[in-house]
């Protein structure tokens, strides 16, 4: 958002606060300058990806000499679990498999730019799979598969999208990448992410914009948009990703693709680099996302292994549970189709009814559900968490670096004046409430009280205290209870939601981000989230976006619309949400509406 539209009402004040700006922005400049090194590293990490590719390029080339009749068409159409299977019984090569990856990914990577990194040690792990006897092997024996820039591999940078974080290989692979290698999984590529992945576009100053396949002028979404876009086009069959606002649930969304977002350490996080680490109160995590149901649930029977236990004591030992996934009695399930923050689009509420029907037809029991205290779950507990350092963080791993267009409006923000901030805030009150709600949650913990004068509000927040911190992090957990005591209250199995959709026009994420709500949600109240197809946008669904006001008729509102016009065909998704620590019944919730939606005979 342009601050200078906001304070066109008040020319006098706008002239003064904008000079402030300019000064503060100056200074951030000088800064950026002094450290200049840093974006220096740009130009030598593009020339790297550059060879990585030739190097993939040549690998695929390789292996298709070996294979010269090689139709990789047949092996892209199969499954997960059929390809599993296959490979396990010998019906097909190894190198077959790998190339016809290779050679697709590849292609997808021309059309929308989503690779980071070729991981050329998967020829050598290639090899040495071969030599495994037939007892030994993994359960993802011989299967390629796409990785999320963070996962560290060793001999290899893991950017986060920011310079700083270039010419820094790993010393040694993450635990999860180790527990798929040891699983027979082949990593063979690294795909793109905002910078910072503080947003849910897909772009950075190292590695550019990438697009969805879908519609070209759409973003993937992110932050694992490059997985999202690589899986979306049949480039990878299976990928892992990372989700502290929806990351891994909005590009799968976007691109038409499954996701499942567990539980803080369900899977182990030790190895996977992070811009902010520290926020307690918000979990990022790591999870997968892929073509169908079966194949989530074969990575999390993978993934959930003695093996990674024993890398990282930290996560416990706890074996997928085939008797809560398999279980065929009938749920019962709490819906809603909006949750009271950002409007849901026509086709997000019409999936949710659609998929209502479906499950009320199969048996199952539905009953409706609102998010209780959604503002303040919102902006005092969710943004709050995010920014509870006043962005700190973030701002010292952007000095020296080139700031993406997706990041320019959040790090204006956070570099404004703390006085500032709080003054805007203050304008902007009436006419752009969720906007100035914002402004003051990320000059970060503080002690003024809501009672407190405006004067003392306002001022700079060198009284953030441990004990602020804390009364933060307790105010999260005290509404996680309320939330659960609700959900308990109503005996619910499970619950549904709209998911974000449908794909947004690039650059708009960081003018309408209220509307990740959707997804935000779950990563503060820490509950397993995962994300169905169900259904495209139809004629009908565009006509009646026109009507769109949103709840606040503000510039999120106005520039959401903008956002998902123009979207007739593409996919749209609902979340499938359970209480923590339950991905096993997440997953069979999401099955049952995989199944539903793919066996109705009504267009979707």
């Amino acid at each position: 958002m342009m601050l200078e539209m906001l304070l066109l009402p008040y020319p006098l004040l706008g002239l003064l606060l904008l000079t402030l700006l300019g000064a503060a922005l100056l200074g951030a400049a000088l800064l950026s300058r002094q450290r200049a090194p840093a974006r220096n590293k740009i130009p030598r990490a593009q020339r790297r990806r550059e060879v990585a590719l030739q190097q993939m390029a040549a690998l695929a080339q390789r292996l298709r000499e070996q294979e010269p009749g090689l139709d990789p068409k047949p092996i892209l159409a199969l499954p997960l679990v059929e390809l599993a299977q296959k490979l396990q019984a010998e019906e097909l090569s190894l190198e077959s498999v790998l190339c016809s990856y290779l050679e697709e990914a590849l292609k997808v990577h021309q059309e929308v730019n989503c690779l980071t990194d070729f991981l050329e040690e998967c020829e050598e792990q290639l090899q040495a799979l071969k030599k495994l006897k037939k007892s030994e092997r993994g359960l993802l024996y011989g299967v390629p598969m796409s990785l999320k820039d963070p996962y560290d591999c060793m001999g290899h940078d893991s950017t986060c999208g920011l310079a700083q974080f270039l010419e820094k290989p790993a010393a040694k692979d993450g635990v999860l990448v180790k527990v798929l290698k040891a699983q027979g999984a082949i990593p063979f590529v690294k795909t793109n992410i905002p910078q910072s992945m503080l947003s849910f576009d897909c772009s950075n100053p190292i590695y550019g914009q990438t697009r969805n396949p879908l519609n070209l002028k759409k973003t993937p979404g992110g932050s694992s948009g490059g997985e999202g876009a690589l899986l979306s086009k049949g480039g990878s069959i299976l990928g892992m990703g990372t989700d502290t606002g929806g990351s891994i649930r909005i590009p799968s969304s976007f691109c038409g693709v499954y996701g499942l977002r567990t539980s803080r350490d369900r899977l182990s996080y030790t190895g996977i680099a992070s811009a902010v680490k520290g926020k307690t109160s918000v979990a990022t995590v790591a999870g997968p996302l892929a073509r169908d149901v079966d194949s989530l649930v074969l990575c999390l029977r993978a993934l959930l292994s003695e093996d990674m236990h024993q890398l990282d004591p930290t996560v416990p030992f706890m074996p997928f549970r085939e008797e809560i996934y398999s279980n065929t009695r009938p749920l019962r399930i709490g819906y809603y189709e909006s949750d009271g923050f950002s409007q849901p689009s026509p086709s997000m509420a019409r999936a949710v009814r659609l998929t209502c029907r479906l499950l009320q037809d199969a048996g199952h029991e539905v009953i409706p559900f609102s998010i209780p205290r959604i503002e303040y779950a919102m902006q005092k507990l969710y943004t709050g968490g995010l920014f509870a350092d006043g962005g700190a963080t973030l701002l010292e791993k952007l000095e020296g670096d080139i700031v993406d267009p997706s990041m320019k409006a959040l790090v204006t923000e956070l570099r404004l004046p703390d006085l500032l901030k709080c003054i805007l805030a203050r304008i902007l009150k009436k006419i752009e409430p969720r906007t100035a709600q914002n402004l003051e949650m990320i000059r970060g913990v503080k002690r003024s009280s809501q009672s407190a004068l405006w004067t003392s509000q306002c001022l700079p927040h060198s009284s953030r205290t441990p004990k602020k911190l804390w009364e933060q992090h307790t105010a999260v957990q005290e509404y996680q209870q309320e939330f659960i005591a609700k959900w308990k209250s109503l005996d619910l199995d499970v619950l549904l939601s709209p998911s974000l959709d449908p794909a947004f026009y690039i650059g708009y994420p960081a003018k309408a981000s209220a509307s990740s709500s959707y997804h935000s949600l779950y990563n503060m109240l820490d509950f397993p989230a995962g994300v169905v197809p169900v259904t495209t946008v139809t004629l009908q669904d565009e006509e009646e976006l026109a009507f769109y006001k949103g709840y606040y008729g503000d510039s999120n509102d106005r520039n959401f619309k903008e956002a998902v016009e123009g979207s007739v065909g593409l996919p749209v998704a609902v979340q499938c949400i359970t209480l923590p620590w339950e991905e096993e019944l997440c997953l069979r919730f999401m099955k049952e509406v995989e199944t539903l939606t793919k066996n109705q005979t009504e267009p979707r």
